[in-house]
C-alpha cells in the first residue's frame, strides 16, 4: 500500500494477534483493554524490530550488501534481532554494544539478549559510551570503511536520527494491519499505547494512522529521554516518514503525545511502578513484559487508567513490542516480589 515502492525482506510473522485482555480489563474495571502482540513476530524470540528490519534488510540487499552493522545497548532487542535477521538471510553481521546502563548485576551482561547474540555467532564490538548516538554511528561507519577495504560490502543500520528511518515503514504497515483487525472485531481504537525510544515504531504507527485518515491518539511513554526531547524526535521522524510515503507535512506537533513519568531513574533502570506492571501482566494474563520498554509503557497505561484518563468502555490498545529476553538480566525483579 503506502510502502510498496520500498524494498522489503520477508522476516516477520504477520499479522500478529490482537487480543482482548479480559482478566486485566475486569480487574481494573475501566476501559476495555487490548494487546497487539508484536512480541510474536519471530526472529529469535520476536519483537517490534522484525517489522523494522524488513525494510532495513530489504534496502541492504537491494544495495548488494553482504555484511550488516548496527549498534545498541548491552541488552538490545534490536541488536539481537538484527543478528537473527542477518543469519536468516545468510549475511555476515557485526554489532557494537554500548555501555548505557551502569551498576547492573552480572546477569545483565551475560544473560538474555547478550547470551542470544553470542549463540548466533555475531562479531561483537564494545563502545564505552552510552549516551552518544552519533559517536556510536561514527564507530559503525569506521568499521564499515575497514570492511570495504577488505573487499566486503557493509550496510550500516544507524542509531541516531540523522538518517532516513526505513524501519518506521514497518509500523506504517502495522497501522494498516491494526485498523483492519479492529474493523474485523467491530470496534474503534480510542488510543494506542507504546514505549517510545528510538521513535521508529512511534513515528511509523502515528504516520500510518494519519495516512489512513484516522485521528487515533498514539500515546508514547518515554524510556530513554525526557518528554521534550522525545517529542521533538517523534515529530522529526514522523515528518520524515510522511515524506517517504508521499504525505508531506501530514503530521502536526499536536499529533505527538509523550509522557516521561515512568522514565526514572533512567534507561534500563527499575522503578516500583514498572515492577508492579510486569508482575501484574505476568500473573493476570501470562504475558511477559520487559524492564526497559514494555514494562514502563504498561506502568504508564496503568497510571492513566488510575487517573481516569480514559472513559469506561473505551477501547485501548497496548502495543507489545517484545523484549522478554531482557528479563533474565534483571533477577532482582523476583527479589522485589518478596
Amino acid at each position: 500500500m503506502f510502502t510498496d515502492k520500498f524494498a522489503k525482506a520477508e522476516l516477520a510473522h504477520t499479522p500478529t494477534p490482537l487480543e482482548h485482555l479480559k482478566n486485566l480489563s475486569k480487574k481494573l474495571n475501566g476501559p476495555k483493554l487490548w494487546i497487539k502482540r508484536d512480541d510474536c513476530t519471530g526472529l529469535a524470540m520476536g519483537g517490534n524490530k522484525a517489522r523494522q528490519l524488513e525494510y532495513y534488510l530489504g534496502h541492504a540487499i537491494q544495495q548488494g550488501a553482504d555484511t550488516i552493522l548496527t549498534t545498541g545497548a548491552v541488552q538490545s532487542n534490536h541488536v539481537r534481532m538484527t543478528i537473527a535477521a542477518a543469519r536468516k538471510l545468510n549475511l555476515d553481521v557485526e554489532v557494537l554494544l554500548e555501555q548505557r546502563v551502569s551498576g547492573r548485576k552480572v546477569q545483565y551482561y551475560q544473560s538474555g539478549n547478550p547470551f542470544l547474540m553470542q549463540l548466533m555467532g555475531a562479531k561483537i564490538h564494545h563502545h564505552p559510551e552510552g549516551e552518544d548516538e552519533e559517536g556510536a554511528d561514527t564507530v559503525l561507519f569506521s568499521i564499515a570503511q575497514r570492511l570495504r577495504a577488505e573487499g566486503k560490502k557493509p550496510y550500516v543500520i544507524p542509531l541516531s536520527e540523522n538518517y532516513l528511518p526505513y524501519g518506521s515503514l514497518g509500523y506504517v504497515d502495522c497501522a494498516v494491519e491494526l485498523l483492519q483487525q479492529c474493523k474485523k472485531q467491530s470496534f474503534k481504537a480510542d488510543a494506542v499505547i507504546l514505549a517510545t525510544g528510538s521513535a521508529a515504531t512511534h513515528a511509523g504507527l502515528l504516520t500510518g494512522f494519519r495516512a489512513m485518515g484516522y485521528d487515533t491518539p498514539v500515546l508514547g511513554f518515554c524510556v530513554r529521554r525526557d518528554k521534550n526531547a522525545q517529542a521533538q524526535r517523534v515529530l522529526k521522524k514522523s515528518l520524515q516518514v510522511a515524506d517517504m510515503i508521499g504525505f508531506s507535512g501530514l503530521i502536526d506537533p499536536s499529533d505527538v503525545w509523550v509522557d516521561d513519568n515512568m522514565l526514572y531513574p533512567g534507561y534500563g533502570q527499575l522503578n516500583p511502578p514498572l515492577i508492579e506492571a510486569i508482575d501484574l501482566l505476568a500473573q493476570c494474563e501470562g504475558i511477559l513484559l520487559d524492564p526497559t520498554y514494555t514494562g514502563k509503557a504498561m506502568a504508564g497505561m496503568l497510571d492513566l487508567i488510575e487517573r481516569k484518563h480514559f472513559s469506561r468502555g473505551q477501547n485501548i490498545i497496548f502495543l507489545h513490542t517484545g523484549g522478554a529476553p531482557a528479563l533474565f538480566g534483571y533477577p532482582e525483579i523476583l527479589d522485589e516480589q518478596t
